[in-house]
């Protein structure tokens, strides 16, 4: 683990960046990013985040720096900020994002690391709230809305809020993929939703060990169905849910433990 003088240094295509290359990308909204936890050099699910930061660069720039290029930022990071970090990659356009020049350069990448995280020990309360996040599946900058629906659950009594889309049904939450286990199965909500990395390597390796998983649509009437939800994101593969809404929901400790057990399966890859 970090100690406290561990230095967590930022880079923008691999160079350390200063605070005043860093300020106007504070207010750039026109950007995308993966986030991931590095523990002993290397990264669960990196194949994810890599293909992730690949097509939302093809979406948004209609072009996408090389996966080796990327590799090597990753790497460096790791080098100089310390085995056991979170590791943020942010792909952004250089020329900002309200002119015409943003849609014709190469996009830039900056690498920020931190101090290692697994997240809120939970268990969380979910507030209910009717919002699609846009372009649900890339995750991009700027998004005021996430924020804002946390800060109004918190007034609320919530820890934080899940979103309810234009048909009625639970799709995620704020900055977590939620995901219900019925006594047999993992179901996740079918949605418009952002495919997190964590839920990728959580569903292949329960895939490998046998676990059955399905998607459905999940309103808030048929939360009764099920015996245990939990959230997950770069963070941890699995906090539980005591609340959506009204309806209250037992920790379920074998549903949390098959979660983590998924997670650990899963190999570190070294970029």
């Amino acid at each position: 683990m970090a100690t406290p003088s561990t230095s967590y240094p930022s880079f923008i295509d691999g160079q350390p960046v200063s605070v005043s290359r860093l300020s106007p990308l504070a207010f750039a909204g026109f950007a995308h990013f993966t986030a991931m936890q590095v523990r002993s050099g290397s990264v669960r699910g990196l194949d994810l985040h890599l293909k992730r930061l690949h097509d939302a660069s093809l979406q948004l720039f209609g072009r996408a720096p090389a996966e080796a290029l990327i590799r090597s930022y990753i790497r460096s990071a790791i080098e100089q900020g310390g085995g056991d970090q979170s590791l943020t990659v942010t792909v952004f356009s250089p020329n900002g994002e309200f002119t015409s020049a943003s849609m014709d350069v190469e996009p830039a990448v900056f690498v920020r690391t931190a101090p290692p995280s697994s997240g809120p020990e939970g268990p969380l309360r979910l507030s209910a709230i009717e919002h699609q996040r846009p372009l649900a599946a890339v995750k991009h900058v700027g998004e005021v809305g996430k924020t804002y629906f946390l800060h109004q659950a918190i007034r609320e009594g919530f820890d934080d809020a899940a979103f309810i889309d234009g048909h009625g049904h639970l799709s995620e939450a704020t900055i977590w993929n939620l995901v219900f286990w019925d006594g047999d199965a993992v179901v996740w909500p079918r949605a418009e939703i952002l495919q997190g990395s964590m839920m990728g390597v959580v569903q292949r390796q329960l895939d490998a060990l046998g676990i059955a998983q399905r998607q459905e649509f999940i309103s808030l009437e048929r939360l009764q169905d099920f015996r245990a939800a939990a959230v997950m994101n770069s963070w941890t593969p699995g906090i539980a849910v005591s609340a959506i809404g009204a309806h209250a929901f037992a920790v379920a400790r074998p549903f949390m433990a098959l979660l983590h057990e998924a997670y650990e399966a899963e190999p570190g890859a070294l970029p």
